[in-house]
């Protein structure tokens, strides 16, 4: 599935789900000069897996935010164009029986879940519906209902054997070995109801494809590559060098999000303030100019 690592490549990876603000910024920067640092590739990857909120009116926009940044980049990988290569992968891990249907609800899982949650906060799916038989999942097919597709995590650990590590990095030069934890996620979704595939597999099979090197990242993200390695362990893929950096902050100290409605980069534009005046605020560049916004990094 991948290539060799012939030379370091980088990859800013944003959802064209809403225009991009500071948190963005401070992240496709940093891919920037950390590939510059290494002669590595930089590339832009539009994260379109949901068809729901995707929009390429908001992928423009990104295009246009990261240029008036002064960003280089190759052309874009678009998920939406590699639906086939998830799908593929999808049918390899069912075919080990490595994943199962589920038709379970929000509320069944919670309710099963013993209170239990995952490192995002949601309700643990410990795999109450595993047992279902043949005739039950073709019944409920037939009438119409749609199911996710889980990760049997049980088995995908038995099939790994040993621990599980990646590197990590930060935003310095010093590695750290980092022991992965996969099962504090459950059984957790690789393909949703609603669309071909979720994050977890998605970025896996991107990283791979595109021959990743380095994955720069927030911190926010810190916890999923756990499940990250797992799936490249199942996959035998080689696992790329983590660096999650910190998370740009408003006046509040609330982590910015689209969400959250944080202040988009075009606002800042309108407003008539220059690239480099963002690019100062964030601590890339040369201008010492005074930003005309509070912006904390932590």
């Amino acid at each position: 599935m991948n290539a060799a690592f012939v030379r370091p490549v980088f990859r800013f990876a944003p959802s064209p789900n809403g225009r991009l603000h500071l948190g963005h910024a401070y992240s496709a920067l940093l891919n920037e000069a950390m590939a510059a640092t290494v002669d590595g590739r930089f590339m832009l990857r539009i994260e379109d897996i949901d068809p729901t909120r995707s929009k390429r009116e908001y992928e423009a926009a990104i295009i246009d935010d990261l240029a008036w940044l002064g960003l280089v980049f190759e052309a874009p990988r678009r998920q939406s164009e590699h639906i086939d290569e998830y799908v593929r992968t999808l049918a390899s891990l069912e075919a080990r029986g490595l994943i199962y249907p589920c038709f379970c609800s929000r509320g069944e899982i919670e309710r099963a879940s013993g209170g239990l949650r995952d490192p995002d906060g949601a309700p643990l799916h410990r795999g109450a519906c595993r047992a279902m038989s043949d005739a039950e999942i073709e019944a409920r097919q037939s009438a119409g209902e749609r199911a996710a597709l889980r990760l049997d995590m049980t088995r995908a650990l038995s099939r790994i054997g040993g621990a599980l590590t990646w590197r990590e990095y930060g935003e310095g030069a010093r590695e750290a070995l980092v022991e992965a934890d996969p099962a504090a996620w459950g059984d957790v979704i690789l393909r949703g109801k609603d669309r071909p595939a979720n994050y977890h597999l998605a970025v896996v099979v991107d990283d791979a494809v595109q021959a990743v090197s380095d994955v720069v990242r927030g911190r926010d993200l810190y916890h999923a590559t756990s499940i990250h390695r797992l799936l490249q362990g199942l996959l035998g893929v080689e696992p790329p060098r983590y660096r999650h950096h910190r998370l740009v902050r408003d006046a509040s100290g609330a982590r910015m999000s689209k969400s959250a409605h944080s202040q988009p980069l075009a606002t800042l534009r309108e407003r008539g303030f220059t690239a480099d005046q963002v690019r100062a605020a964030l601590g890339f560049g040369e201008s010492r100019a005074t930003p005309p916004f509070v912006v904390t990094i932590s």
